[in-house]
């Protein structure tokens, strides 16, 4: 639970340092246009988008991270958006090893 509260905080952070691609859409041209280095995209966004998203990212090869719903991302950045992209390597790097960190 504490990584799931890290990864949350550090998204807020990524938001403020202006480092965050919100939308659909936006983060779609971003993914095409290589210019983020990781996408989050909400665990209940609808099926169509899911898809679409994670078709882009694999092709793209951008990594996708899918394990925060809505709610959890729109408090964690305060926007009320499905898709998010990290436009920073950096900040992208700690936010895939805070996804990955299983139950330590």
């Amino acid at each position: 639970m504490a990584k799931t509260s890290a990864f949350l905080q550090l998204l807020g952070l990524v938001r403020r340092a202006n480092q965050l691609v919100t939308g659909e859409g936006f983060v779609l041209k971003a993914i095409q246009g290589q210019s983020i280095a990781v996408a989050i995209i909400a665990s209940d966004t609808g099926a169509s988008s899911m898809k679409k998203l994670r078709d882009k990212a694999a092709f793209y090869h951008v990594d996708l991270i899918t394990a925060f719903t809505k709610e959890q991302l729109s408090q964690a950045t305060g926007m009320n958006r499905t898709a998010y992209g990290v436009k920073d390597p950096g900040f992208a790097r700690k936010l895939i090893e805070l996804v990955n960190i299983k139950g330590e």
